[in-house]
């Protein structure tokens, strides 16, 4: 066994394709979405370790989001994901606490929309040249909400700056 099979894991390992760093983000833009969805679930079913689980995984997967925003990067659409990511990150945790559903269909919209962004301006250039580079995060569209009485519309007309959350109600 030793060493040379030791090492001969690790080489295999280092042949296998990797995943492209746009579809990594995709996949936990997917996964973030359906942490929400359980987490939303627990609460209206009165289970708080379900949503303490999905709320966890929810917010680890956003603060890697933010942390895989190029540092370097001092656009305006890397500058308002940050802020973005921050706000969600300070709201999301108070949610075990006050079973805010709110929150999360909030949270929710904004990931959604973040997501469908993605798929149409990051997705489809994997691979047209051997140099793309996955964007600090795609566009600089900005991304608002506006309650209904059924929830939340997406309102892209209005761009604002600064990104809260007032989920009391």
């Amino acid at each position: 066994m030793g060493f040379k099979k030791a090492h001969e894991a690790y080489r295999q390992k280092e042949t296998r394709p990797r995943i492209h760093p746009v579809q990594l983000v995709h996949m936990l833009f997917s996964r973030v979405l359906i942490h929400l969805e359980h987490a939303e679930e627990a609460i209206l079913n009165d289970d708080p370790q379900g949503r303490g689980e999905n709320l966890s995984k929810a917010i680890a997967i956003v603060a890697e989001l933010n942390a895989s925003i190029n540092p370097e990067d001092t656009s305006e659409a890397a500058a308002f994901l940050r802020g973005l990511y921050e706000a969600i990150l300070r709201e999301l945790p108070q949610v075990s606490v006050s079973n805010d559903v709110t929150t999360l269909k909030q949270a929710y919209v904004y990931l959604t929309k973040l997501k469908e962004i993605w798929e149409q301006e990051a997705l489809p250039n994997i691979g047209k040249n051997g140099n793309e580079k996955p964007p600090a995060y795609a566009t600089s569209e900005k991304v608002t909400t506006t309650q209904n009485g059924n929830g939340y519309e997406n309102a892209d007309e209005q761009p604002k700056e600064k990104v809260s959350f007032s989920a009391k109600g």
